[in-house]
């Protein structure tokens, strides 16, 4: 049974580092949700790769997080706790996000993945770093070659297996993503075993950076405000400064290309977005696509065209 460290400010720092990356690329999506920049420049090229070096980066230090607090024992009364809320603020952020953008609502994002990567890492912080590690190549090498019809059902999604993902703001399927918590858990432990979390304690910068060592320490409270307040002030500018209005079946493709393009590849999305527009034009139901208070209907119509035009293209 591993001490009980003393808190790690170097780890707090780095989570507030990630949660100030965070908040400098949702203040970039949010300019291209408005149309302030050009469309879809938040989910390609250098932003894409920073967005999931964030995304990285931030569920490696869950996986040291997790082995910190429960390396030398499971606390379960304040792991239960922790995880009731974050599965509380998860389901909450689904809920806001199925309201305000129904046809990309959050259904696994961050923390969704979090709540549950909780849960299926806890056991690992007590195996040995060569079987954390082995797990970690497994999790983050699958959806290369895990394939199975029963995966694309909407049951399955969450897994990240999964061959035709609807469009959502936040996506962070258990494969790969997964694989970050455990290698996380699996350099946590080699500190440990190297003394190394002894020294990194005995660090003390959460002087000279308080602010990211406060933030670090608060992570979900900053989470949970930092998008509502900054896409608050985007709003609020675009009342004053209101942004250009584009070809809106333009802004489609474009739109729809690069937000499929975080899952899939450029080609196969160019054809399926073409494929989604051509059949709304087809079927007179262009303006339920930029609709986003669709009824029932249109939401199964929306759906219905997905899936066809998933199924069309991967053939």
């Amino acid at each position: 049974m591993q001490p009980k460290q003393s808190r790690i400010e170097l780890v707090d720092i780095a989570r507030g580092t990630a949660l100030v990356a965070m908040a400098i690329y949702h203040f970039t999506w949010d300019l291209d949700f408005f149309g302030y920049i050009a469309q879809g420049t938040s989910v390609t090229g250098g932003w894409k790769i920073f967005a999931r070096s964030i995304a990285s980066s931030f569920l490696f230090l869950v996986g040291v997080s997790l082995f910190l607090a429960h390396g030398s024992g499971i606390r379960a009364r304040s792991f239960l706790k922790r995880l009731a809320v974050i599965a509380g603020a998860a389901a909450a952020i689904t809920v806001v996000t199925y309201f305000a953008t129904p046809d990309a609502f959050i259904f696994f994002g961050i923390l969704h993945h979090i709540a549950l990567a909780s849960v299926l890492a806890l056991p690992a912080v007590r195996l040995p770093v060569a079987a954390v590690l082995a797990l970690a190549a497994l999790v983050l090498a699958a959806p290369h070659f895990v394939e199975a019809d029963f995966l694309d059902k909407p049951a399955f999604w969450w897994t990240g297996l999964s061959r035709n993902v609807p469009p959502t703001n936040d996506f962070i399927p258990i494969f790969p993503w997964f694989g970050a918590v455990l290698l996380g858990v699996a350099a946590a432990r080699l500190a440990a075993r190297t003394d190394l979390l002894s020294h990194l304690a005995r660090i003390r910068p959460g002087r000279k950076l308080p602010l990211l060592a406060a933030t670090g320490r608060h992570s979900l409270a900053f989470y949970l405000l930092h998008q509502p307040v900054l896409i608050s002030v985007v709003w609020l500018f675009s009342q004053v400064f209101p942004p250009p209005m584009p070809d809106r079946q333009a802004v489609f493709r474009e739109a729809c290309t690069t937000q499929c393009a975080t899952q899939r590849d450029e080609p196969f999305c160019r054809a399926y977005c073409a494929c989604v527009l051509e059949a709304a034009n087809a079927e007179e139901m262009l303006s339920t696509l930029y609709d986003p208070r669709r009824d029932a209907e249109a939401q199964s119509w929306l759906q219905d065209v997905a899936f066809r035009c998933s199924v069309e293209n991967n053939r």
